[in-house]
């Protein structure tokens, strides 16, 4: 199949530190190639992949700083890979609501992969006018502010990662971690209170967007301060997994409806439980008692932590093999492309009213 992936323009494809849409296109691109798709890749120019790529920019956006606006590129990226859609067999976009009108456009068939969060007024506002749109979701849970909604579903696709990056670590550094972006809604103060009250050292590698550096300046840097709380930055692919095998658990006190949530099965695939707050897509992917806890306040969440060597880390591997790895992921997106190509644009409704694809 000739596949034609647009991929958003932020990090490079896979993604030099923080980005977890960028690293999950990048595992997609890369399996469907060895499997014998014909991918071309519409990415900025330094990414790095075995797929067909065309560049729209020559760097990702977050590390250019002479890029002040976003948008443009992105228009223009999306205009390329429409106008060249009579090439393709399949056009996967990544780039949320903003490829629905060109999709449109074209005869050939359109997915759009919802990245984001759902719950937004403007994104029901976009999804009701552009009902005829064929869309994935990342999890079940991500659809459930759009209840109601009369939406053209082809599925749900668990994401997955590659186990040999993941090797299962030992859980021995004597830290729990917490792994990703420094937010309000990722509440790091959580993570830093129930490490605090559990007596436990917490180890942080999080990167600080410029729209969240007051909050870390005023909120999360004092209580760094605190002897059992390292502050590490932000952190390389090729150090994450080393981080998450020696922590004994990854805490994920999310404070808001995350659609999927990369870094649990990052964790789980190193053999480390995830602690974290019942928001979200959590329930889909943390077992309670086999692989991690499930705890909203301070107090459950510490006491997580100091019931975390009653979790098996074999258990939390062979867990994400069986559900959170790359041929999941790539087995249930050739389904869904199988699908809506057979179909047709027409038959997309249609589509949406028949199971979805799980993991």
């Amino acid at each position: 199949m000739r596949i034609d992936h647009v991929a958003p323009l932020y990090e490079r494809v896979p993604p030099m530190l923080y980005g977890g849409t960028e690293r999950v296109g990048s595992h997609l691109v890369e399996d469907l190639v060895r499997r014998g798709h014909e991918l071309t890749l519409f990415a900025s120019g330094d990414s790095r992949t075995t797929a067909s790529l065309v560049a729209p920019i020559p760097r990702a956006l977050r590390l250019d700083l002479d890029v002040n606006d976003h948008l443009a590129p992105h228009i223009i990226e999306v205009s390329e890979a429409f106008e060249r859609a009579a090439e393709f067999d399949l056009i996967h976009c990544h780039v949320d609501y903003l490829a629905f009108p060109f999709a449109r456009l074209v005869a050939t068939p359109t997915i759009h992969t919802l990245h984001g969060r759902l719950d937004l007024p403007h994104v029901r506002f976009v999804l009701r006018r552009f009902d005829d749109v064929p869309l994935v979701s990342i999890s079940d849970a991500q659809r459930r502010p759009l209840d109601g909604l009369d939406l053209a579903w082809v599925g749900t696709v668990h994401h997955g990662v590659p186990m040999d990056s993941y090797p299962p670590g030992s859980g021995d550094g004597g830290y729990v971690a917490f792994l990703g972006r420094i937010s309000p809604e990722k509440r790091p103060d959580l993570a830093i209170a129930a490490a605090k009250q559990a007596g436990v050292r917490l180890k942080i590698a999080a990167k600080v967007d410029p729209v969240d550096r007051a909050y870390f300046e005023c909120e999360i840097e004092p209580l760094l301060a605190d002897p059992l709380i390292e502050y590490l930055g932000e952190i390389g692919e090729r150090d994450k997994a080393p981080f998450l095998g020696a922590a004994a658990g990854l805490l994920f006190p999310i404070d808001w409806p995350e659609p999927f949530g990369l870094v649990m099965i990052e964790s789980l695939a190193c053999g480390t439980p995830v602690i974290a707050r019942p928001c979200g897509s959590v329930p889909e992917v943390i077992t309670p008692g086999r692989t991690g806890f499930i705890a909203d306040s301070v107090e459950e969440i510490a006491e997580a932590i100091r019931h975390l060597d009653r979790i098996d880390r074999t258990v939390c591997r062979r867990e994400a093999e069986s559900r959170f790895s790359v041929t999941r992921m790539v087995d249930g997106y050739e389904a869904v492309y199988e699908e809506v190509v057979s179909g047709g644009r027409g038959d997309a409704r249609a589509c949406a009213r028949r199971p979805p694809v799980v993991e």
